[in-house]
C-alpha cells in the first residue's frame, strides 16, 4: 500500500455505491452520473491506495479482501462526514453553539436585556453563558480568549481589538439633597477637591477615568469607599456619606427625591462603552448575530465628549 495518500470523500461515495449495487452502470444511475465517472473514480482511487478494490471478473464486481476492508470503514466516514456537514450547517444557521460574554453590570442591566430575549427567542440551542464582570476584567478576558465578547469603557488602548460603539454619555454628580452644591445647574471637577468619593471597585474602568480626570484637575480624590454595584452606590450617597459620578443612564434609575443629580462639566467625563472582540481570532456566526443583535435594538450615539 503506497505511503501518504489521501482519501477524497467523493471516491469513497462513489466506491460505496459500485460496492453496494455490485454494478457500476446502476451506481452511475444512483448517483445520475456517467459510468465511466464511476469507473475511473474507482480506478484513482485503487492507484491511489495501491490495492485493487473490485474484482472485475464476472459480470458483476465483487468486493476483494482489501474493498471489504475499505467498504466497512468508508461506510463509517461518509457517515460521519455528513454528520459533521450538518453540524456546520447547524452553526451556519445558528442552532447550536456557545458564547461567552463579559458585561459589567451597569450595561448589563441597563442595555441587554432586550438583546438577551431576542437572541434566546432566535436561537433556543445557542449556550449564552454572561459573565458580569468590571470593564477592566473583561477587556483582558477578550484579550486571552476566556471570552468572545466584551463590554467595555471605550477607547480601549491595546490595538488587539475590533469594536463598535453604542452608548456615550456625561457623567453626573450625584449628591445628598442636603449638599452645598444640590440645586446647582452644573459643577466643575475641581469644586469636588474637598469632597469624599464612592467610586467603583478598581476592576471598572471608571474608577481609574474618574481619579485620572481628578488628578488632571488638580487633586487626589478622597476616596472613602468601592463597590462594583450602582444602586449600593447611590444608597451611600441617600445616607449622605459621600458624593458619586454615575452616567445618566444610571441616574435615571435613582428616585430623585432622595438625591440630587447635576450635571458635570470642566471636564465632562463621557461614560463611552462599546462591544470588543479580537483582530486576529475567529468570530463564530454566533458571535456575528449577538453583535447584529445589538446593533440593531441598542439605539447606537456615535456622538462622545
Amino acid at each position: 500500500m503506497k505511503a501518504g495518500y489521501e482519501l477524497d470523500i467523493q471516491h469513497l461515495k462513489y466506491f460505496v455505491a459500485a460496492a453496494s449495487e455490485g454494478n457500476f452502470t446502476r451506481a452511475a444511475e444512483k448517483l445520475y452520473v456517467s459510468q465511466s465517472a464511476i469507473s475511473k473514480m474507482v480506478k484513482s482511487l485503487e492507484e491511489e491506495l495501491g490495492v485493487t478494490l473490485f474484482d472485475r471478473s464476472s459480470k458483476h464486481i465483487k468486493l476483494t479482501d482489501a474493498g471489504e476492508i475499505l467498504f466497512s470503514r468508508a461506510q463509517a466516514m461518509i457517515k460521519s462526514f455528513e454528520s459533521l456537514i450538518a453540524e456546520l450547517d447547524d452553526l451556519m444557521e445558528l442552532k447550536k453553539g456557545n458564547l461567552h460574554i463579559g458585561l459589567p453590570p451597569m450595561a448589563g442591566a441597563q442595555f441587554f436585556p432586550k438583546v438577551i430575549q431576542e437572541f434566546h427567542q432566535k436561537y433556543p440551542n445557542i449556550q449564552i453563558q454572561l459573565v458580569e464582570d468590571g470593564a477592566v476584567k473583561i477587556e483582558n478576558d477578550v484579550k486571552t480568549g476566556a471570552l468572545d465578547l466584551g463590554v467595555v469603557v471605550l477607547p480601549v488602548k491595546d490595538t488587539l481589538f475590533h469594536s463598535f460603539s453604542f452608548v456615550c454619555e456625561p457623567l453626573m454628580l450625584v449628591a445628598h439633597p442636603s449638599h452645598r452644591l444640590s440645586g446647582r445647574q452644573s459643577v466643575r471637577l475641581a469644586e469636588l477637591e474637598n469632597e469624599s468619593f464612592i467610586l467603583f471597585r478598581k476592576d471598572f474602568a471608571l474608577h481609574d477615568r474618574i481619579i485620572s480626570e481628578c488628578l488632571q484637575a488638580g487633586f487626589q480624590p478622597k476616596v472613602i469607599n468601592e463597590s462594583s454595584q450602582w444602586d449600593f452606590i447611590s444608597e451611600m450617597v441617600t445616607a449622605n456619606l459621600g458624593i458619586a459620578l454615575l452616567p445618566e443612564t444610571i441616574c435615571r434609575q435613582i428616585n430623585q427625591k432622595k438625591i440630587s443629580i447635576i450635571p458635570l462639566i470642566e471636564p465632562i467625563i463621557p461614560w463611552h462603552l462599546g462591544i470588543i472582540w479580537r483582530k486576529d481570532r475567529y468570530l463564530s456566526f454566533a458571535a456575528r448575530e449577538w453583535i447584529r443583535l445589538t446593533q440593531l435594538l441598542i439605539k447606537q450615539d456615535h456622538k462622545c465628549f
